[in-house]
């Protein structure tokens, strides 16, 4: 079990936030909102780099696994960031081969690819070269893969609604192995689905917010909505009515 703890710093004014520590654990989703320059990305940059109060938020953050501290981020933290671009010059089949050996891991390659498969619209094959996917498709890869042979506990992603994939499908993958998501976001259904969301302004925490049964509702009402999204969204590829 992963605990990972934020404790205050200050925003772009000097002015100390107005919390005491926010605790997060393995197995849960945090959304962080606020707009534009607020400072969602510096929270980002704290928590993949366990910050202990040299940034310029001043903020220090803990991550202890089963109670004892974690002083390196090495292999505990995952990034997948809103421009991905891969470096190798391979196929699919072989990175993920290549992957398994650099994580002492045998994930089947099939497995894998079931799992990309069902999280974006455009089917990823064994053959396709890494630099040819869609950014979807990268974006899909890429999650199966951190959910299923990176054994990263934290998972740091930004607004994956942007990437033309089912977020829905993409959150249980990496839930279902117990990992902390941390998502910075701007769509409402999205910052639903988690339990907690961090309100970003200044630079600072401004709010730590608990999910309300009255949100909880209404995050099952535009799930629904979502769902017919996607319906329309996947007609429209495929040159098919919308009507």
């Amino acid at each position: 079990m992963f605990e990972l703890k934020i404790h205050p710093g200050q925003d772009k004014s000097g002015t100390p936030e107005a919390f005491n520590t926010i605790t997060l654990h393995s197995g849960t989703l945090l959304a962080v909102v606020g707009n534009t320059g607020a400072g969602k990305s510096r929270l980002v940059q704290d928590i993949e780099q366990l910050v202990q109060g040299e940034s310029v938020s001043k903020r220090r953050v803990v991550l202890r696994e089963n109670g004892i501290l974690c002083a390196k981020t090495q292999g505990l933290i995952a990034h997948l960031g809103q421009n991905m671009r891969f470096m190798l010059d391979t196929n699919v089949a072989d990175f993920v081969t290549l992957h398994n050996q650099c994580r002492g891991r045998d994930i089947p390659l099939e497995t894998v690819l079931d799992l990309a498969n069902t999280i974006t619209p455009e089917h990823i094959t064994a053959t396709m070269h890494l630099n040819l996917l869609s950014g979807g498709q990268t974006r899909a890869l890429m999650i199966a893969d951190i959910a299923l042979i990176c054994d990263s506990p934290i998972v740091l992603m930004d607004e994956i609604e942007n990437a033309g994939i089912d977020k829905i499908k993409a959150f249980e993958a990496l839930l279902g192995q117990d990992k902390l998501l941390v998502l910075v976001t701007h769509d409402p259904h999205t910052a639903l689905m988690a339990s907690e969301r961090i309100v970003l302004e200044n630079g600072g925490i401004a709010k730590h917010i608990q999910r309300t049964p009255e949100e909880e509702k209404l995050y099952k009402l535009m799930t629904s909505e979502y769902a017919l999204h996607q319906q329309r969204q996947q007609q429209l590829r495929t040159g098919a009515s919308i009507l």
